[in-house]
């Protein structure tokens, strides 16, 4: 009977289980909690994809979580990672499909909240960087800390969330440029807050390529490629200022 109450829940078309009791109409008490969960998922959607209801408005995005919440109910009783596939939803949501950038927003709002709840680590000391010579430097291979992530994005991504979330005022958008999207957790202890930056040109080339574990000379290369306005020391600073290098491997 769990098994069929737990598929009746989020199929509308579906009668109450058998054997359900209730102290009245058996039907009508399930479909009000059925109604509930539901309503209570959407909600849950929303506090964690603000920017993407801002941008649709709090109507379309009911009705577009709704129909996230049916097709692609919870897994797990733990919700803090529930919705990390709505972006993709958005993506193949045809009532979407004249906000091309709406699904890049939600996976900006995906990564956020996956680089809050992500585990701590130490940084490495920029002081390493004096004990290496340019070799050793474009050999050098990165761990980046886990509460960081990168979104590359064919639109303006970090700009539109922005806007959409308070960051900086709601205007016309003049320059469609793509973006990058730097998610990071900045701050130690209490003051610890998630930030959005936009990288410079070149920036998201060279740290994706620095995840997936290349020298950082091969690296910069890529980014090289992409535009030769990449600033490689100022890329490397920002990586070591902010604590994003939690070890490194020189051989």
């Amino acid at each position: 009977m769990q098994s069929a109450f737990a598929t009746a829940l989020l199929e509308p078309e579906l009668p109450p289980p058998a054997g359900l009791v209730a102290p009245a109409d058996p039907t009508q008490r399930f479909n009000v909690y059925r109604n509930n969960v539901v309503f209570g998922l959407v909600r849950a959607l929303a506090s964690g994809f603000p920017a993407t209801e801002q941008i649709v408005g709090a109507a379309f995005f009911a009705a577009m979580a709704r129909a996230y919440v049916l097709a692609e109910p919870p897994r797990s009783p733990v919700l803090l990672q529930y919705g990390e596939t709505l972006p993709d939803f958005i993506a193949g949501f045809a009532p979407a499909a004249s906000l091309p950038y709406l699904a890049d927003v939600a996976r900006l709002e995906a990564l956020r909240s996956r680089v809050h709840h992500a585990a701590d680590a130490d940084a490495v000391s920029p002081s390493i960087l004096a004990r290496l010579d340019p070799t050793g430097l474009q050999q050098m291979r990165c761990r980046l800390h886990p509460a960081c992530a990168l979104l590359r994005s064919s639109h303006p991504v970090a700009t539109i969330w922005a806007m959409n979330s308070g960051a900086m005022p709601l205007q016309e958008i003049a320059d469609w440029t793509p973006e990058d999207a730097l998610v990071l957790r900045a701050g130690q202890g209490l003051t610890q807050r998630v930030e959005i930056r936009r990288l410079p040109p070149g920036g998201g080339a060279f740290l994706g390529a620095a995840q997936e574990g290349l020298p950082l000379g091969e690296a910069a290369a890529i980014a090289f490629t992409e535009t030769t306005d990449f600033d490689l020391a100022a890329a490397l600073a920002a990586l070591f200022t902010d604590g994003l290098i939690t070890a490194i491997q020189t051989a």
